[in-house]
C-alpha cells in the first residue's frame, strides 16, 4: 500500500530539477558556449577526419555551442543553427558573443538603461565577454568597454552568471 502511495505521489508530482549533462569525454556541461580557434576552422559530416567537410569558418573568436561530445571532436551549433563536427583543438574556452539584435545595440557604461552611453554597437559584431551578472555582460570590443543587455546577445544563455 505505501509503495502504491508513493508511486501516484511520484506521478502526480514529478521532480523538477534535472541533472545538467555533461560531456563524456571533459566532463563539462552540455551544451556549453566556446569560440573558433583559427581564422580556417572545418566543420565535419561527423567526428573524424574521414568525415567530409561540411562547411569551413573564417572567423577567429565566432561563438559556438557544443551540443555533442566524441572523443576529442565536438558537435557545434552555430548562430543560424548549422551543426558539425570540429576537432576540440580548434575551439577556445575563451566567451565571445554575437550581437543578435536586429538594430544597433547601446554599450552603457553601467549594468543600468539610465546609464551614460559609451557607444553603440551593430548587429552582428563578435564582441569578447568580460563577465555577466544580472542580465547584463560586460563586454570588450575595439578597445572599448562597458555593459549591454544579455538578451542582445548570442552566446550567453538566460541567466548565465560569466566571471
Amino acid at each position: 500500500m505505501q509503495m502504491r502511495i508513493l508511486l501516484i505521489l511520484m506521478l502526480l508530482f514529478p521532480c523538477v530539477t534535472h541533472a545538467q549533462d555533461v560531456g563524456e569525454s571533459t566532463g563539462y556541461p552540455i551544451p556549453r558556449f566556446v569560440s573558433l580557434n583559427g581564422d580556417q576552422v572545418h566543420s565535419r559530416m561527423g567526428p573524424g577526419t574521414r568525415f567530409p567537410i561540411k562547411w569551413t569558418y573564417q572567423r577567429k573568436n565566432l561563438p559556438v555551442e557544443i551540443i555533442e561530445e566524441f572523443d576529442n571532436w565536438r558537435k557545434i551549433r552555430d548562430i543560424e543553427g548549422e551543426e558539425g563536427w570540429v576537432h576540440q583543438s580548434l575551439l577556445s574556452g575563451k566567451r565571445y558573443a554575437i550581437q543578435n539584435t536586429t538594430n544597433d545595440a547601446v554599450i552603457h557604461r553601467r549594468p543600468e538603461d539610465t546609464s551614460r552611453q559609451v557607444a553603440i554597437i551593430e548587429s552582428g559584431a563578435v564582441i569578447l565577454l568580460d563577465s555577466c551578472e544580472n542580465d547584463w555582460c560586460r563586454i570588450s570590443s575595439s578597445g572599448l568597454r562597458g555593459w549591454i543587455p544579455a538578451v542582445s546577445l548570442w552566446g550567453v544563455y538566460d541567466g548565465e552568471q560569466i566571471e
